[in-house]
């Protein structure tokens, strides 16, 4: 048994770079991979930051999420957010609300969506290249890719962008932001759901929306909450962390640019490249998992928990667990490792991940096809991101080429 100390407070002292996590996590996993932490609030859980450990937190059904969304579990941030969402469902409901959806993410409908992806990007490019030097990547590139994506999938006019993403940067707000605040993001993105469902039951369309309104119309598998929230989830995060993403891969492979040379000599290699990269980037400053509850006592790494302990994983620092590959503080775009967690696993694995892959695969492949010579116009350090978001996620990324 590995002898527990006192608890340690939650959130951890912010990293000191943004490309890898702290010091304070990696002393973590090394001497305590099972912490018990303690919130402001007061209330307790257990950090777990091994890689094994935090798999098996996400993948044995013994560590729940709806168990996490009653009174009394800490909320170290997104609890509003999942509460009543498929992301805070256990199956068997969870299964039911997966299995309406799962169908527009196959690998054989996102590969029959690349080649209108690969034209977004092009005519982003296109645009980018007329505005001039500098231009802000964020806002004509790395967010309305994704958006546009999405939003063809759902059935959402993407010219209401500015509006939605208004709202879902405060739902996706940290621990630190009030809750009315985030419930009234939540209140903004039902009512624009509610009257777009509204439409589509009037005009039908091909699209998912329009589907998932058929499964609670005609075939009675939904209710009509569970109709807006799941329209919601699948907008919110269908964009916002492959938007993220896009921005940190940049910036990373910039920060190791050894790294980005081998990617443009060797174009054939982005696929990998991806799986690499989404193991090393850090997009979460704090890189914790959604929080989950042990059903019934239950050891990591030496450590009994009891039933009812609440377990926060750690994934950022999981994915650069030694046990996992050789040397992990080190970005090597031609490793060979599809078993990270930058997707999480398990039951709520994330649902769109072969969509974020092919969408990242070629927003890489054309920024770095038809702009080899793009690069960021200011010092990381002076780059600003938002306050208070639980993802990394920037104001602006002026770029050259």
């Amino acid at each position: 048994m590995i002898e527990q100390r006192a608890p340690i407070d939650f959130p951890l002292p912010p990293p000191g770079s943004i490309f890898h996590p702290g010091v304070e996590l990696a002393e973590l996993q090394r001497d305590r991979p099972v912490a018990e932490f303690r919130l402001a609030d007061g209330s307790t859980g257990w950090l777990v930051t091994r890689y094994e450990d935090v798999r098996t937190v996400l993948v044995d059904p013994r560590f729940s999420r709806a168990e996490a969304n009653k009174p009394g579990v800490p909320d170290p941030g997104l609890g509003q957010a999942t509460t009543d969402s498929i992301l805070g469902m256990d199956p068997p409901e969870h299964t039911r609300l997966r299995r309406l959806v799962a169908g527009a993410f196959t690998v054989r409908r996102v590969e029959a969506l690349r080649p209108r992806v690969v034209e977004m990007v092009d005519e982003l490019i296109d645009q980018l290249v007329k505005l001039g030097q500098p231009a802000d990547l964020v806002e004509n590139f790395s967010l309305p890719l994704p958006v546009q994506v999405i939003c063809e999938l759902l059935g959402v006019p993407a010219e209401d962008r500015h509006e939605f993403h208004g709202w879902s940067d405060v739902v996706l707000s940290d621990s630190t932001a009030k809750p009315e605040e985030i419930q009234a993001g939540f209140g903004h993105l039902s009512a624009y759901f509610q009257k777009l469902i509204a439409v589509k039951r009037e005009r039908p369309a091909d699209d998912l929306m329009t589907a998932l309104i058929a499964a609670r119309d005609d075939r009675d598998r939904l209710s009509e909450s569970e109709l807006v929230r799941l329209c919601l989830t699948v907008l919110i995060a269908g964009h916002e962390t492959t938007a993220n993403q896009i921005n940190m891969f940049l910036l990373t492979l910039h920060q190791f640019p050894d790294q980005l040379a081998r990617l443009q000599e060797r174009p054939e290699s982005i696929p990998q490249a991806v799986e690499e990269l989404m193991r090393f980037v850090q997009l979460g400053a704090g890189g914790v998992g959604l929080i989950r509850v042990a059903t019934e006592e239950v050891e990591l790494s030496g450590v009994r928990l009891p039933a009812g302990s609440a377990i926060l994983p750690v994934t950022a620092i999981a994915n650069r667990d030694p046990a996992l590959v050789s040397d992990p503080d080190r970005l090597d775009i031609l490793r060979s490792n599809g078993a990270h967690l930058g997707f999480g696993a398990g039951v709520h694995h994330c649902l769109g991940a072969q969509l974020a892959r092919m969408e990242l695969q070629e927003a890489l492949r054309g920024l770095l096809g038809r702009l080899p010579s793009l690069r960021i116009d200011v010092p990381v350090d002076e780059l600003h991101f938002k306050e208070g978001m639980i993802v990394r996620s920037l104001h602006a990324l002026p770029v050259r080429w």
